[in-house]
Parts: C-alpha cells; sequence; structure tokens
C-alpha cells in the first residue's frame, strides 16, 4: 500500500495541534491531523475548561456564604452531581469548536489512532503509513505521578480523573501545591469538602512569596489545611479511606488527589525511529522549536518548555512560518504570563523580583500598588492585594499581580513586555474610572512620581520658569 501524502502531518489534537492545523488548513497546506483520544485535548477535557468551571461554582457557593456590602451571608445548598453536570456542559459547550466535523471542514484530513514513527519521515496511525514534509508533535502532557510507596497500591485521582466523581469527597487529601493543587483545594473546600493539601517544598514556590503568601493565607482562612515542607514517606487504605504518612504524622482522607507535575507524552511515538532525541522534560528542540530530526518540530507541552494552552497557541503561530513560508523563526520565553486562577488571583509576566535581581543585581527598580489603593477594589470591598513591577532601565522586566482579577489585569503587562514598551507607555494610558485597571496606571505613577516630585532640579527650574512668566 503507497502512503499517504501531505504537507504537513500534525500528531495531536489538542490545543497546540488544533491551532496549528487550523492555521495551516487556512493557508492552502495539505494537513493531516492525528489523534488517538479525545479531541480538544487536556486543556478542554481535563484541565483548564473543567476545572475554571469549577471554580466559577465554587466562588458562588462562597460569595454566597461571606455575603458583604450590606448583604447577608447564607448557607448555600450544593448539589455536587449538578456542578459537574455544569462542569460537564462546560466542555459540550466549547467541545464543537475542536471538533472533528469543524476540522474536516476546513480541509483537514483527521485521523482518529495513536500515531508511531515507523522512518524519519513516516508515521503509522489509523491503518495508514503517513509520509509528511514535515512532521509536528504536539502530543501535550499527563499527570505526572511521583515514586511515592504504596501509591501504586491505593485509588488515587489526577485531573484526568477528578471530573468524573459526581459525589462530593468527605476529605479530599492533595499531593502537590502548585497551582492545580491550589486552585482544586480551594474549589472543593468553597464546595464543602474537607481538604488537606501535601508539599514536598513551599506552595506555589515558583511564585513571589510575598504574592504567594496572600493566596495561601486565604486558603488557611477558608479552612484548606496546608503542610509545607512535608516528606511523604507512604500512602495506604483502600477507595474511601486513604492515609498519607509524612515525617510529622498521619494524614487521613476519603480520596486521594494527584497534583505533582506534568510529563510530556511522547512514549507511544517510537522517537527514536524517526531518530528524535527526547528527555525527560520533552522533545530535544532548538530555538525555532525543531527536533534533531528537521523534518520534525515539537510544539506545545510536548516540547519541554511550559505546560500552557497560551504558550501552545504561541508556539503554533511561530512553527508555522518555518513549515510553509520557510521564514525564520525563534522562540521567546520572557514574555510568557501565567496566572492560578484561585481567590485572589495570582498573575506572574516576565521576572519576578527574585529573579530579576539574580541577574540584574542593584540595577533593576521595583514599584508597586495597592489593591486598597484603587477606588473600584474599595466599593467592591475588594482590598486585598498588589501589583509590583521590576524595571531595568525604564522598561518592565516583569510584573506580579495578586488580587481580583489578577489575570485580566497582567494584559497590559504582557503587551509592554512582548512589545518592549517603556514606563511612559502606560502612564499615557487613560483609564475610565472607576476600574481595577488604573492600578496598572497607578503603578506607573509610583515610578514616575519620584522623578517628578522629589527632584530639587526640577522645582528650581519651575521656580525660574515661572518668574519669567508674565
Amino acid at each position: 500500500m503507497a502512503p499517504m501524502k501531505t504537507d504537513l502531518c500534525i500528531i495531536g489534537g489538542g490545543a497546540a495541534g488544533l491551532s496549528l492545523a487550523a492555521g495551516a488548513a487556512r493557508m492552502g497546506a495539505r494537513v493531516v491531523l492525528v489523534e488517538g483520544h479525545r479531541m480538544g485535548g487536556d486543556c478542554l477535557n481535563y484541565g483548564c475548561v473543567p476545572s475554571k468551571a469549577l471554580l466559577a461554582a465554587a466562588a458562588r457557593a462562597q460569595a454566597m456564604r461571606e455575603g458583604g456590602c450590606g448583604i447577608a451571608g447564607v448557607l448555600p445548598k450544593i448539589d455536587h452531581a449538578a456542578v459537574m453536570a455544569h462542569v460537564r456542559g462546560a466542555i459540550a459547550a466549547i467541545a464543537p469548536h475542536d471538533s472533528v466535523e469543524r476540522f474536516e471542514g476546513l480541509g483537514v484530513r483527521v485521523i482518529r489512532d495513536w500515531a508511531r514513527f515507523v522512518s524519519p519521515r513516516e508515521i503509522q496511525a489509523g491503518g495508514e503509513v503517513i509520509r509528511a514534509r514535515r512532521f509536528v508533535i504536539a502530543t501535550g502532557s499527563r499527570p505526572a505521578v511521583p515514586p511515592v510507596p504504596g501509591l501504586d497500591r491505593v485509588p488515587y485521582l489526577t485531573n484526568e480523573t477528578l471530573f468524573e466523581l459526581d459525589a462530593r469527597p468527605d476529605r479530599l487529601l492533595i499531593l502537590g501545591g502548585g497551582p492545580i493543587g491550589i486552585e482544586m483545594a480551594q474549589a472543593h473546600r468553597r464546595l464543602g469538602a474537607e481538604v488537606a493539601v501535601i508539599e514536598a517544598k513551599r506552595a506555589l514556590g515558583r511564585e513571589d512569596p510575598e504574592a504567594a503568601a496572600l493566596v495561601l493565607d486565604r486558603l488557611r482562612a477558608e479552612g484548606v489545611e496546608i503542610f509545607e515542607h512535608a516528606e511523604v514517606r507512604r500512602v495506604t487504605g483502600r477507595a474511601g479511606a486513604i492515609t498519607v504518612e509524612t515525617a510529622d504524622g498521619l494524614l487521613e482522607g476519603s480520596h486521594l488527589l494527584v497534583a505533582a507535575g506534568r510529563q510530556p507524552a511522547l512514549e507511544r511515538l517510537d522517537l527514536p525511529a524517526a531518530g528524535v532525541e527526547a528527555d525527560a522534560a520533552g522533545v530535544r528542540v532548538d530555538s525555532g522549536l525543531r527536533s534533531t530530526n528537521r523534518r520534525i518540530y515539537a510544539i506545545g507541552d510536548a516540547a519541554g518548555q511550559g505546560q500552557f494552552t497560551h504558550l501552545a497557541g504561541y508556539h503554533a503561530g511561530l512553527v508555522i512560518r518555518p513549515i510553509l513560508l520557510g521564514l525564520p523563526a525563534r522562540v521567546r520565553r520572557d514574555h510568557m504570563p501565567r496566572v492560578t486562577y484561585s481567590d485572589p488571583e495570582l498573575a506572574q509576566i516576565g521576572s519576578t523580583e527574585a529573579e530579576a535581581r539574580a541577574a540584574h543585581g542593584d540595577a533593576i527598580e521595583v514599584v508597586r500598588a495597592d489593591y486598597a489603593g484603587n477606588d473600584r477594589a474599595v466599593t467592591g470591598g475588594r482590598t486585598a492585594g498588589f501589583v509590583k513591577v521590576v524595571l531595568r532601565r525604564g522598561r518592565p522586566l516583569g510584573a506580579t499581580l495578586v488580587g481580583a482579577e489578577a489575570g485580566e489585569l497582567v494584559g497590559p503587562w504582557a503587551l509592554a513586555i512582548a512589545s518592549g514598551q517603556r514606563m511612559t507607555a502606560m502612564a499615557g494610558m487613560i483609564l475610565p474610572y472607576p476600574t481595577l485597571g488604573e492600578l496598572n496606571k497607578r503603578v506607573a505613577g509610583a515610578y514616575f512620581s519620584p522623578k517628578l516630585f522629589e527632584n530639587p532640579w526640577l522645582k528650581r527650574g519651575v521656580r525660574a520658569i515661572q518668574r519669567l512668566l508674565p
């Protein structure tokens, strides 16, 4: 049987692969997309969409509980099965955008099977051998399961199985205090479960410590137990009765969620047959996301440079240039935002203060604005949080935002860092009053105020000019 020939073969129908397939097909390329599991990948089915739907339900329950602004709080009546139906409804509403039908309508040939390289230029999938000018590995990632003694002998959840629960966990133990663990801890606590987070190092350890502390303090105030620097020695138990043994004692729960990071999903591909090198982080790629086989690229989680849906979309937009147009492309890493969708939200773009100091020492400046000084935050009773920006030579290197809608407020800083803008651009914005967005302009004011109002030479110049004016 002769191989199927195409311009571009994409392996993986998640965020990265779908973005690339849609763009390439619309630009006129012959595209084959191979997906062995669910279209939409982790983000639609197990990650961003279901988790944010669950967080939205939990936020409504907490708003009823807390009341505020003169409104008495009430105890919410939570139907966990209905909450999970809402989660699945959100997935179903978005799924058509990622469906086989949509992509076939764009002219993409979709093969529903697992792909395996059989040579440096060919894969096998769906009973076909496919030969392409270029291949792109976009297989995403899967939950990493740490080598904890006993974990393989007890039932545990990951993000791939958590959203199948119709009954609320009585007491949820979570291994891992990163963004996934923290988000799911707060969501389940607000929905009525007891929750304990067990983190081997520092919870939200990648984030600015002051910002992370605000998030963790809020979770603790809501009743989430957070154990940091807690080495897990053993896990034992059965369904409904799980015990986690740490150096400080035993923790018992009805359910165990493993949220200890992710690893690239590459094991089915037989990469050595294609001459593609990979390690624990992902496919080894150069600055243009090309692998050790010049015909094969890797994007998204599979490329080992981060695990965000928006990063996957960025990679897709990047590699389409060399693949379809023969133009050079180079990946950047300094302008990629991330958000932990807790309450308060925590957003980061570029360098944290600690990272900037490590790289540039005393050559950086740090300016900030607190939510408590923003009128919209005051009127809404949401004054916990701050925006902090680190700069060098008048240009932002990074911004840390923690507080209400921080994930929305990080946008202007993402633009500023991506385009190399100076702080004058932020200072020149005119924003509607009152909005939380004014926090970003207030940070710019904090940067320029000392230069304007504490400059003795400027004051002398103003007085001299005033004497000369009629």
